[in-house]
């Protein structure tokens, strides 16, 4: 398909920076044959007992960092982790860098380019690894929020708790899973007593998901590759939950990347610890979840193909025209939308 059919105008006054206090008083879209506009804590109601809803225990760690080489300044934000003390990184100015190159980001703590990649990637190695680079990180760095979140100050110490979600548990994300920010523990409270349950999976978001696409044809995309986990007991309480007639509610699009990457062709979910580069546009049929939370996606993006996948094209950009008229706040700090499949977008059910 041509990348173009996925574009959309957007005010830029729509787009969230902060999010809404408190989170489940955010609006929530549910868009199935018809739209209707309700609000995140109304979740519980537009659920059934024995629904399992899936979220990503993924943490957000504080991955850009501002350093120098020499007396140049340089800013990274850490991508993917290669090692307990490589990573790799899309760096501002990366022509300049040279192999070799070592970067302070403090007195004490720097890290040598190891190498040059494409379209401004590099590779860190660092000076410690594991919990000891975790800890300068957190002294050190700030968080990645995405790069439509303009502010003149940039992200700020609220941002530490906003941009992490009440499952995050597995450090390792440069992104946060945004659909579970809508969380807390009163909604799962409310959630549980209507007999809906839920799972944890982890896929470690990469800032490759802010990437754009550049090719014209959506074959031609190369998606990046993001590292995934889901335990035997995690596939077998889904699997359970489906058997019995339970739907499988995925809450983001990386829930859904993971599920889809680990289920096989009957929709049985099995233990997964891989990368995934799944890449998923309309025509593609889904084998593990039955209904998908998530926010509101840049135009021309991966995200909003894989919404449209699920939802179908045209009812997801009727959806964001009522949307966008409607007034509801856009992106990662913004509010969601409930999706339900369209015809046909299911191999089961």
């Amino acid at each position: 398909m041509k990348v173009s059919d996925f574009d959309f105008e957007l005010p830029r006054e729509l787009i969230a920076t902060h999010p809404a206090e408190p989170r489940e008083s955010a609006r929530l879209l549910e868009i199935g044959e018809q739209l209707a506009d309700r609000i995140v804590r109304d979740l519980p109601n537009l659920l059934a007992p024995g629904d399992i809803v899936v979220v990503n225990d993924t943490k957000v760690i504080p991955a850009r960092l501002s350093g120098l080489r020499g007396v140049a300044k340089v800013e990274v934000t850490l991508h993917k982790r290669e090692s307990d003390s490589r990573w790799r990184a899309f760096a501002k100015g990366a022509r300049k860098l040279k192999d070799g190159d070592r970067i302070d980001f403090a007195d004490s703590f720097a890290a040598t380019v190891a190498e040059k990649g494409e379209d401004g990637e590099v590779t860190l190695d660092f000076d410690r690894g594991g919990p000891e680079l975790m800890a300068a990180l957190a002294q050190y760095g700030f968080m990645p929020l995405p790069p439509y979140i303009a502010r003149s100050q940039g992200p700020d110490a609220r941002d530490r708790e906003d941009y992490q979600t009440v499952f995050a548990r597995h450090e390792g994300a440069v992104a946060a899973p945004t659909a579970g920010l809508h969380f807390t523990p009163a909604l799962l409270a409310a959630l549980k007593a209507r007999g809906i349950l839920h799972a944890t999976l982890t896929l470690h978001v990469g800032a490759g998901t802010f990437l754009p696409v550049k090719v014209e044809d959506t074959q031609d995309h190369k998606m990046h590759a993001e590292v995934c986990m889901i335990d035997a007991g995690t596939a077998a309480t889904i699997n359970f939950a489906h058997a019995q007639g339970g739907r499988v509610v995925a809450v983001g699009t990386t829930v859904t990347r993971t599920l889809e990457s680990a289920a096989d062709d009957r929709g049985m979910i099995h233990p997964f610890a891989d990368e995934t580069r799944l890449f998923i546009t309309p025509g593609y049929r889904f084998k593990a979840i039955d209904m998908l939370l998530t926010n509101f996606h840049l135009p021309r993006s991966t995200l909003f193909m894989l919404v449209s996948a699920f939802a179908g094209l045209e009812r997801m950009k009727a959806a964001y025209d009522h949307a966008i008229a409607e007034r509801y706040r856009y992106y990662s700090y913004g509010d969601c939308c409930l999706l339900h499949p369209a015809k046909g977008a299911r191999i089961q059910g």
